[in-house]
């Protein structure tokens, strides 16, 4: 079967892929949120291709039954969310019109890169004074931050970075308190390597910087640049970072403040929780995830900075056929860029800011119901109150071998997908509460699920 024989049966392919993900979305209730996939014999590349209706029929056949439920209601590992009817129709969109978001010079399609931006800045409430960008995930946003960050800190040394590299400068410090692990993947990138990592203590029972001892670490630095990273929902508790007090020390001491705002940043949307975010307006730099609570398929990450001249310095390409226009590519690591800001233009446009107001504020409830029912458990103990839409908990007295022991049996039950970590020194459970189609049964669900995998192990 060749091109030419699919492109005369277009629709017929185009409805037969509709169908499929119409089923599959529509089996998401059923479908186990997690599996442990069985290795399948790999096929070999065909001589003369199937043609796109039998290679969909191949793949369905071979790997569907296997793929997970990550898309549901109940996958709470990862800060997962879902996709949104107009995500999708937006991310389908993507494929078709297949635009080049390297270069204004020829479509629209970068005009809308930017109006979306500025729905997420309104969604946010940040200043017109951020600029924007989307690049494929948080890991990318927060190291496209550190990366301008880093060429503010060697401007202060003296150094065009971009232009005369890392050598003989000294190292940079990166203040934090309890980083998300893209934080220090960022540092070994960008050559200032993990090791630029500074971890200031945190407060008493809580994963977030004690404001006291960075206030002590940036006066011993006595005006050198420093690099602070502060978290606005941290991964393990969804805990805050106190950002208004750190951007006055910042300001004070003059550091670069950078907020990672993975899903945190969309406290802002509720006006029961946008308290958390008091002082990010403040930050040198912003980052979040389109593919967590915005509810759009993967990969969708962006990043808000302060300082674009200086980002478009580490960033820019230069060669005759780009041309030189104030082309987005110039912003990211990334040239070849796919046209990923539609399904977030799709979804805001949609659902609008009450949309998205009803959704996080839904969740963060949900969230809470689910530590009490855990608070009410014999089996389980909450270790963190619930802030915003993480809930971090444990079975008691368990090691860490029997923690993964539920969470394999929750995995095989199907009901939910759940993931480990640690909490003040202790093996513990999170649970990120982000999708859009979650509701109050779907956490009664769960903690059943719970009670019967702590009773088998009992």
């Amino acid at each position: 079967m060749g091109l030419q024989e699919d492109d005369e049966r277009l629709p017929q392919i185009l409805e037969t892929a509709q169908a499929a993900a119409l089923q599959f979305l529509q089996g998401l209730a059923g479908r186990p949120m997690g599996c442990s996939p069985q290795s399948l014999p790999h096929d070999v590349l065909p001589e003369e291709g199937l043609g796109a209706l039998e290679a969909l029929t191949a793949f369905r056949t071979k790997y569907e039954g296997q793929l997970s439920g990550s898309p549901g209601p109940r996958y709470w590992g990862f800060v997962t969310g879902g996709s949104t009817p107009a995500a999708i129709v937006g991310d389908w969109l993507v494929s078709a019109y297949d635009q080049n978001l390297s270069s204004a010079g020829d479509s629209i399609a970068t005009d809308v890169e930017v109006e979306a931006v500025a729905l997420l800045r309104a969604l946010f409430n940040l200043p017109e004074q951020f600029a924007g960008v989307f690049v494929s995930g948080a890991t990318q946003a927060n190291l496209t931050a550190l990366a301008t960050a880093r060429q503010w800190a060697a401007q202060r040394l003296g150094v065009d970075l971009s232009e005369e590299g890392l050598w003989n400068l000294p190292r940079i410090p990166v203040l934090t308190g309890a980083p998300h692990a893209s934080i220090t993947k960022s540092l070994a990138i960008l050559g200032m390597g993990r090791q630029a990592l500074e971890l200031v203590p945190c407060l008493p029972g809580r994963l977030v910087l004690d404001t006291q001892a960075l206030a002590q670490r940036l006066a011993a630095l006595k005006g050198e640049p420093a690099i602070v990273v502060a978290s606005a929902g941290e991964v393990n508790t969804g805990d805050f970072d106190d950002i208004a007090e750190i951007a006055r020390l910042c300001k004070a001491h003059g550091a670069w403040l950078h907020v990672d705002g993975a899903f945190g940043l969309f406290a802002a949307c509720d006006p029961a929780h946008a308290h958390l975010l008091q002082g990010v307006q403040e930050a040198d730099s912003i980052t979040s995830d389109g593919h967590k609570w915005l509810n759009v398929p993967y990969d969708c990450g962006i990043v808000f900075t302060r300082h674009l001249a200086l980002q478009e310095q580490v960033f820019k390409a230069a060669a005759a056929y780009l041309g030189a226009g104030q082309d987005l590519l110039h912003r990211t690591p990334e040239n070849s860029r796919r046209f990923r800001a539609l399904p977030t233009w799709m979804t805001l446009m949609a659902y609008g800011r009450a949309g998205y107001r009803e959704l996080v504020a839904r969740c963060c409830e949900l969230a809470r119901r689910l530590g009490q029912g855990l608070e009410r458990s014999t089996y389980f103990e909450l270790l963190s109150p619930v802030y915003l839409d993480i809930v971090c908990f444990t079975l008691k007295g368990a090691d860490a071998a029997q923690r993964d022991s539920l969470l394999d049996l929750l995995k095989q039950g199907g009901e939910v997908l759940l993931t480990p970590t640690t909490f003040a020194g202790q093996p513990a459970i999170r649970a990120a509460l982000v999708n859009w189609l979650t509701t109050e049964e779907d956490v009664t669900r769960v903690l059943n699920a719970l009670e019967r995998a702590a009773q088998q192990l009992a």
